[in-house]
Order: structure tokens, then sequence, then C-alpha cells
């Protein structure tokens, strides 16, 4: 059996170089590194609109300078800034969350992508979660909140109706405003804001007198109520106006095809 031969110092100092060399296993990680204390902070249990503060802790753990090139959230009630952009190696930093949590309701979670020149792990994410309890209050839905009322006659009201619904467990107070329209409920003229029950809904008919003779019509009714959350709405109203002389002629045009005899 052939012995090994023993190896030089020469090729020893060659394994050896090349083992601590960056290319080697017994190489430290080279370049920046973002490392963060915690990547995550649950609130708990919060109030609805309570604004919500942390301040994520991390420090550059790599042996090059960390560039911090963008700091995003995941939507726009998060806001997140960082202390500083560029530290050097072992220097630490701040990203400071802020979470509003007004018209959020139950378990939410919001997202912070962090994107940096750690060439392990270009973007980090952190989350900041809460469970948001919601007072009572009252909450406003539309059953409409854009009416096409189609061709209309030169002078005609514009007519229509819309369901209010009151889906909170405080009564609603609905004030409609627009400078032409009139409103009723059942018949009788409003003057004053709508009232409407818990759990309950009202009927509201709107009429507008026209102000243009003929085109394009488009009109908006600003909805304000004590919804905490959806204070102000709109409800679009949009035609359009003929004349009695340009309705005969497309009556004419399209005869036959509205009384099923033929091509126009």
């Amino acid at each position: 059996m052939r012995k090994a031969l023993p190896l030089s110092p020469w090729v020893m100092s060659i394994l050896l170089s090349g083992l601590l060399s960056c290319g080697g296993l017994l190489c430290a990680e080279k370049g920046p590194k973002l490392e963060f204390v915690q990547e995550s902070k649950d609130f708990g249990q919060v109030k609805q609109g309570k604004v919500l503060d942390y301040v994520f802790q991390f420090r550059n753990a790599g042996d090059a300078t960390l560039v911090v090139q963008r700091v995003r959230t995941s939507c726009g009630c998060t806001a997140a800034l960082v202390s500083k952009s560029e530290l050097k190696p072992g220097e630490s930093g701040e990203i400071k969350v802020t979470f509003n949590t007004r018209g959020y309701a139950g378990y939410n979670s919001k997202y912070i992508y962090v994107e940096s020149n750690d060439p392990e792990a270009p973007q980090k994410q952190l989350l900041v979660t809460a469970s948001i309890d919601v007072p009572p209050t009252p909450r406003i839905e539309l059953s409409d909140y854009s009416v096409d009322l189609g061709l209309l006659m030169e002078g005609e009201e514009l007519k229509t109706e819309v369901r209010i619904e009151n889906k909170g467990e405080l009564e609603l107070e609905v004030t409609p405003s627009h400078r032409d329209a009139t409103y009723s409920i059942n018949g009788n003229e409003v003057s004053g804001p709508i009232r409407i029950a818990a759990k309950k809904e009202a009927r509201v008919r709107i009429r507008i007198a026209p102000r243009i003779n003929k085109g394009m019509i488009r009109e908006y009714i600003l909805l304000q109520s004590n919804d905490p959350t959806r204070p102000n709405l709109s409800l679009y109203l949009s035609g359009y106006v003929v004349s009695k002389a340009q309705l005969k002629e497309l009556f004419t045009k399209y005869k036959n095809i509205i009384d099923g005899s033929g091509k126009p």
C-alpha cells in the first residue's frame, strides 16, 4: 500500500490561504448587513381612532456601509420614517412606524418594506398588528352612488330615489345639500336633517329643476352625516337633455326598431 506523501510547506501555505480567503469556508461574510432587533410589533387591543407609534431598531452588522434605499408601507394609513439612510459597520438606526386606526375595525395587519444594499436580504419586511375595537356609531350606506337618468325632455325635472341605510348601532343624521334640490320621504317634504334609527333605512325622493336647455347634464348631491368614518358622501346624477324636435326626430328615425317592423 502506497503511503501518502507529506505536503510541502509551500502547498500547506496555499491551502490555508484559500480557507481564510473570501472564497474559503472560514471566510466571514463581506458587505453590509441589515439586522433588526425585532421585525414585528403587536399592539394588542386598541380603540378605533387611536394613532399607534412604534420604533423598530436596526444596525449594520456587516463590514461595509449600509444604505437604506427605500422604506414603503402597505397602505396609506401607515407611515414610516427612517432616522438615517447610511450606516457604517456597527452603527445603529431607527424606523418610526405610525398606524392611524381611524376607519379600521377588527384584526389588522400592516406591512413595512425596507429596501437596502444588503446583498443577502435586499428587502426586509416589518409587521405591525392590532385588534381594533369599534365603539357604537351610526354607519351610512347608500343604495346608489351614481344614477344615470338617461334621456330627458327639455324642461323636465331630474327625479330619482335613493335608499339611505343605517347599518350602525346609533341614530344616523343625514343632511343632503344641493342648491336646487328638494327632498321628500313618503310624500312628505324634508327640510332639515334626515334621521334614521339604527338598522333602519329611509327612501328619499330627490327632485332637481333643470338648469340647461340641451345636452349632457351632471349634478351631484353632497350628503353630510354623523357617521365618523364617512362624514361626507356624494350622489351623482347624470342624463342627456333633448328638445321636443330632437325627440321627434329620434322617434321617427328609430320607429321601425321600436315597433319591431324592421331597420331604421
